[in-house]
C-alpha cells in the first residue's frame, strides 16, 4: 500500500514517505480492529526455524518408514 501511494502521490523525502507509511499502518490497525481482531491477543505463530526442524524430522522419518517396509 505505501509503495503504491509513493508512486501514485510522486512522494518525495524520508518525512513524507515514513508519514505515509505510519498513516497506512493505522488505517491497516483500525479496519482489524473493527473487525474484531486486535493484534495484541492474537497467539504468537510459531517460530520458523522450530517448523524447518520438525518438517526435516518428520521428513527423516518417513523415508526411514519407508526404508523399513522394503526390507
Amino acid at each position: 500500500m505505501t509503495s503504491v501511494n509513493i508512486q501514485t502521490k510522486n512522494l518525495r523525502g524520508s518525512v513524507r514517505i515514513e508519514q505515509e507509511h505510519v498513516e497506512n499502518n493505522a488505517a491497516v490497525r483500525d479496519m482489524l480492529v473493527q473487525r474484531g481482531i486486535v493484534p495484541e491477543n492474537l497467539p504468537p505463530a510459531e517460530d520458523v526455524k522450530k517448523v524447518e526442524r520438525r518438517l526435516k524430522s518428520e521428513e527423516k522419518k518417513a523415508l526411514d518408514t519407508g526404508k523399513d517396509k522394503l526390507k
